[in-house]
This record gives structure tokens, C-alpha cells and sequence, in this order.
């Protein structure tokens, strides 16, 4: 609760009688979903599209399978790294929580806020851990976070906001980034159809963190998966390539690959940190 803050007028909030909600000095309230999430946007303000039921149901399978179990591995190493405890976590763009919910397994005396565009998604991030809370919010705006209020910031496979990371995290603060590199299923690409990752990527990341944030740090993650039919499918259909192919092209593409494919996983991750001449300034 201490790390949010009203998307209307910036000031701290506090829960509602029976945690029915969230509201703030000034009165404005947002009530609690049934499945346990709260919407913080500003009155007339809708986030971007989020990810749709579908997408989000295919990520949970395949992440509670333990499919990218080695990248959560990686992510909690990278975010527990650095000088000073762990005391909050925000999870930018976190979908259902999951990758989060690892971390804060690695980080016990941590908490955790997924912030995400998709109200799918906030259901599913709601249940995702006892110590993390799930906010359907625009990320690309001014986030529902006060100032200096986090010790870590995580980003993975979800839009990057250098000036609001900046803007949240405590001094000495870090922010970890997940990103597909350009070999990342790349196996699928060709037989699928799938997009192909930017090649310009890295480039673009260090020009939406930086100036705000310098690099500290980096990690190449690979690992070969071995995947069945069903596996493929879902993995597919969890990302962006969903939105670009029907689902009978993809099921008749699928069925032609053989029963078991062997598919890389690339990731880099990198971790940056305010710039040393910062003084605690605030964007």
C-alpha cells in the first residue's frame, strides 16, 4: 500500500473498511475486484490494449508448467543483486504475476506490484502471491507509484518507461529488463510464420532508458526446450504473434512440425541503475 499512489492527484492511498478498495485523502476511491485486483486509471483515461482472456490463459499454462522456469531463476538473481535489502518490487507490464511471484519466493522480505494494461491479466496476478498486489494501469503514462517508492523494477518481454522507472525507484535502486534476443525461437519462426525480433532491439531499449538510467549489468540466458504440439501452440499463442495469425493457420502449421521440437530460448537480461550524479532528483 505504501507504494501506490492516486492515478487523480498523486497522494497516498489507503485501503477501504473490509478491503473493499482504495482510497485517497482527497476522496478519490477505486473499488476492488472480486478476484482481487484494482483498477488505479485517472477518470476517462483507458490503458492500451491489453492482452486478451486467450493470451492470458495460454501464459499460464505454459508458465505454470515450468516452461521459462530457467528465465524466473535468472530474473530473481538479477533483482537481488546490488547494495541495500529488497523491501518492494514492481512488476511493470507483469501480466499474470508469475515471473513476480518466483522473485518474491527468492526474496522473502519483499513485496510486490504487478502493474498491467490487461484486466485478464490482473485477475490471474491477483492470486499470483500472498505478498504482491495486481493494478490494471496505463504503464506508458504517469504510473500509480509514488516517488522514490520501490528498490527494484522488472520488466520482462513488456514496454519499457524510463522516466517513470526513474522516477519510482529509491537511490541505489535498479531496474531489470527481460528482452527475446534475436535467436529466441527461432526454430518457430520459418515452419509458423512467426514475427522475427527486431534487430535493432538492444538499441532501442538503451535509447528509451537512457539518459534516466545508466547500464550495471547484463546476463545472456540460453536453454533448449524440448516442446510437444500442445506446448508450441500455447507459447504461440501467449505473445504478439497471436494477434497476427489465425488460429487454423497456426493449428495446421503445428501439426506439420514433428511430434517433439527442439526450440531455443534467448533472453537477454540487463539491470540499470539511476545515473550516480542523480542526487536523488526526480524526473
Amino acid at each position: 500500500m505504501a507504494v501506490l499512489a492516486c492515478p487523480v492527484c498523486g497522494a497516498e492511498l489507503a485501503a477501504l473498511p473490509g478491503d473493499a478498495g482504495l482510497r485517497c485523502p482527497a476522496g478519490h476511491s477505486f473499488d476492488r475486484a472480486r478476484q482481487g485486483h484494482v483498477t488505479l486509471l485517472p477518470p476517462g483515461h483507458a490503458p492500451p490494449t491489453g492482452d486478451t482472456a486467450a493470451m492470458v490463459a495460454d501464459r499460464a499454462e505454459v508458465l505454470s508448467a515450468g516452461t521459462y522456469a530457467g528465465l524466473t531463476g535468472v530474473l530473481a538473481g538479477a533483482l537481488a543483486a546490488g547494495e541495500g535489502p529488497v523491501d518492494a518490487v514492481l512488476d511493470l507490464g507483469g501480466g499474470t504475476g508469475h515471473h513476480l511471484a518466483g522473485v518474491l519466493d527468492a526474496l522473502p522480505g519483499a513485496v510486490g506490484v504487478v502493474l498491467d494494461a490487461s484486466r485478464y491479466a490482473a485477475r490471474r496476478a491477483a492470486g499470483a502471491s500472498p505478498r504482491a498486489l495486481a493494478v490494471v494501469a496505463d504503464t506508458w503514462a504517469r504510473l500509480p507509484v509514488r516517488d522514490a517508492a520501490v528498490d527494484r523494477v522488472m520488466v520482462v518481454f513488456a514496454p519499457r518507461n524510463g522516466p517513470e522507472t526513474a522516477r519510482v525507484l529509491r537511490p541505489g535502486g535498479r531496474l531489470v529488463v527481460a528482452t527475446p534476443a534475436p535467436e529466441h525461437l527461432a526454430e518457430l519462426v520459418g515452419p509458423l510464420g512467426l514475427l522475427r525480433v527486431d534487430p535493432e532491439k538492444e538499441a532501442r531499449l538503451s535509447a528509451a532508458l537512457e539518459p534516466h538510467l545508466v547500464p550495471a549489468g547484463r546476463v545472456r540466458h540460453r536453454e533448449e526446450l524440448e516442446l510437444d504440439h500442445r506446448t508450441v501452440t500455447t507459447v504461440v499463442g501467449m505473445g504478439p504473434h497471436a494477434r497476427h495469425l489465425a488460429p487454423q493457420r497456426l493449428a495446421a502449421a503445428v501439426a506439420a512440425l514433428p511430434p517433439r521440437v527442439r526450440v531455443t530460448l534467448a533472453v537477454d537480461v540487463t539491470t540499470w541503475a539511476l545515473p550516480a550524479d542523480a542526487g536523488g532528483a526526480r524526473p
